[in-house]
Formats: structure tokens, C-alpha cells, sequence
């Protein structure tokens, strides 16, 4: 999602506030810092498009680059109610053994294909598996179920034209829509490989756990999350409804092995580990890795915070295990 502005521009919680004084570490503020610059002082007052430009500029400033070798191919499939616009990234090396669809985040409401353009490519690159990214249709003024329906249509499109296992993958909102895309087609002939999960946002309950320790966290705030719901749902978020809230389901049995990984200083620390215990108990496979010292957002900071690049590469590598049938954990 995007860099919350609460607190950190309107001053009204300290810059550094404890815990998170002693529990990031140099690196990990530096990120922060750098991120918090992009917004203006009157942030809090921008409209969706004005938070999109600032949102597009921070990516641009913490994109990496392509690697190369991995070639990139953009085109759309028809979608529930319009085109959805894909674009594909082909490893350098040979016929790919598996498919990735990336879903972004930011907040259903943010991003695009640019906006985790080099992330998907280095996901290419480090697997040798095709990824395919997703550009949703965004909120507010596409409101639940158009997310969840073009991330749907778009799993069910690659996986009935590439022929190749598929693991479904996203980050924040992404998340939140790679696990609702596991559940509606569990079951079914086009079931996915797997999902690996970046800190996602799965709707567990915001008036307590984390979103009451972390609730003021560096980079996104619980008001956020509930924000971003709200602008989702227009003001209506369903209770009851697994492709708006995966946390919502009553059953949980034959989802794919899963990965997902929290950010120890987040407000949704609190749903990897609910969500992957109710699989396990379902006689799934599932692991959830807390990220310790790291913030919401941390995949752009992969390239200059060591925690961040060490669990970017475990996510690399538990996405190859999870497209070639392995579960190592």
C-alpha cells in the first residue's frame, strides 16, 4: 500500500516513535526517510490522483532496473468489463517451467505495471519462471468485486493458455487478491501451484492484535488500512465475503501450499500467521515468516536494506519451490 502520511507528516505522533526506535535499525530508516520525503506537507488533504502521482514517483525513485536477458511483452485479455492489460517477463534462459502472476499492491486504490516492474522482473530472473503482472482495475472508481473479478480472470487466462503450474504472488493488496484467487478456485482443474504472500492484507479484525500494537507503524498506519477499505468497498465493506476479506472464510480446506511474509513493524503482522494456521488445520501446507525489523513497503527496499534483500531472496526461492512441486519447509 502506500506510505501513510498520519503520522509522519502530520506530525502529530513523534518522528521515531518508540518501539520502532529500537527495533528498525539505520538502514531501515533511511528507507523511510527517503520514502516520507516524496509527500508534500498538505498530503493528507490529495485526492486518489494526487496520491497515484506521488505513489508513481516514490516507485520510480526505488526502481532497480531490469535484469538482463529477461524480455517483456505487454498485452491485454478481455475482462469482465473491460480489457485487462498483462505484461509478461521471459527469462533469459530457455523454456520456463513454471508461471508467476504477480498482483501489486497499493491499496487497490495505487500502482500499476510500473509501479512493481522491476520487482516482476527480478522474480523472472531469479526463478527462470514467466511472471505475469496484473493491472487491475483500481478503486475508487472501480469498487469491489472489480479487483477481485480481473485478478480471477486473469489467473484463469494464464493458466489455461501457458500450460505451466502457476503460483500466485502479491504484495499489501496484491495479497489480499492472490489469496481470494486461491479460494474461488480451489477445487477446480486450473487450481494454482501455490501462493506466496507479501505482507498481505487478509482483513483479520482492526480493533485488535497488531493493528492495535502497530496501529502508528512506519509506512502504514491501521487508519490507513481502514481508509483504503473504505474507498474499496465505497464505504460498505462485506463481513462475510472471502473475496473481499480471505480471512472470512468458513472453509479453508484445498487451498495450495502456501508462503507468506509479514513485516515484524506493520499493522497486518497479525494476518499472515491467523491465515496460515486455519490452512495447516485444514490440512494444508502453509509457513509464515515474520520479517523481524522491517516495515510495510519493504520490497523497494531490497537493494538497500540487508533485512529487506534477505527476504526478498527467500521469497525468490520459496516462489521456485513452490512452481516445481517442492515443499522444503
Amino acid at each position: 500500500m502506500g506510505v501513510n502520511t498520519n503520522t509522519w507528516i502530520s506530525k502529530e505522533f513523534p518522528l521515531r516513535p518508540s518501539p520502532y526506535d529500537t527495533l528498525l535499525d539505520d538502514e531501515t530508516w533511511r528507507f523511510i526517510d527517503i520514502s516520507v520525503a516524496f509527500y508534500p506537507e498538505d498530503a493528507t488533504s490529495l485526492d486518489h490522483a494526487g496520491q497515484r502521482r506521488v505513489y508513481d514517483d516514490l516507485c520510480k525513485a526505488f526502481d532497480a532496473g531490469r535484469p538482463s536477458g529477461v524480455s517483456v511483452r505487454d498485452y491485454s485479455i478481455p475482462g469482465p468489463a473491460a480489457p485487462i492489460p498483462l505484461r509478461e517477463y521471459m527469462p533469459a534462459s530457455g523454456k520456463p517451467q513454471a508461471c508467476v502472476l504477480y498482483l501489486h499492491g497499493g491499496g487497490f486504490v495505487l500502482g500499476g505495471l510500473d509501479s512493481h516492474d522491476s520487482i516482476c522482473a527480478e522474480i523472472c530472473d531469479g526463478t527462470g519462471y514467466a511472471v505475469i503482472a496484473v493491472d487491475y482495475r483500481l478503486a475508487p472508481e472501480h469498487l469491489h468485486p472489480a479487483q477481485f473479478d480481473d485478478a480471477l480472470a486473469a489467473f484463469r487466462h494464464v493458466a489455461e493458455t501457458y500450460d505451466l503450474p502457476v503460483v500466485l504472488s502479491g504484495d499489501s493488496a496484491g495479497g489480499n487478491l492472490a489469496a481470494a484467487v486461491a479460494w474461488a478456485t480451489r477445487g477446480e482443474a486450473w487450481a494454482p501451484a501455490g501462493q506466496v504472500l507479501i505482507y498481505p492484507a487478509l482483513g483479520a479484525e482492526t480493533t485488535k492484535g497488531s493493528f492495535v500494537s502497530h496501529a502508528h507503524a512506519p509506512m502504514l498506519t491501521t487508519e490507513d488500512m481502514i481508509y483504503y477499505d473504505n474507498l474499496r468497498s465505497g464505504g460498505r465493506s462485506p463481513v462475510d465475503d472471502p473475496a473481499f476479506t480471505p480471512l472470512a472464510a468458513t472453509e479453508f480446506a484445498g487451498l495450495p501450499p502456501t508462503l507468506v511474509f509479514t513485516a515484524e513493524c506493520d499493522p497486518l503482522s497479525g494476518d499472515g500467521p491467523d491465515y496460515c494456521a486455519r490452512l495447516t488445520k485444514a490440512g494444508g501446507n502453509a509457513v509464515c515468516f515474520e520479517e523481524k525489523g522491517l516495515v510495510h513497503g519493504y520490497l523497494r527496499a531490497r537493494h538497500s536494506v540487508t533485512r529487506a534483500r534477505d527476504s526478498f531472496a527467500r521469497m525468490v526461492r520459496g516462489i521456485k519451490s513452490l512452481g516445481a512441486g517442492d515443499w522444503p519447509y
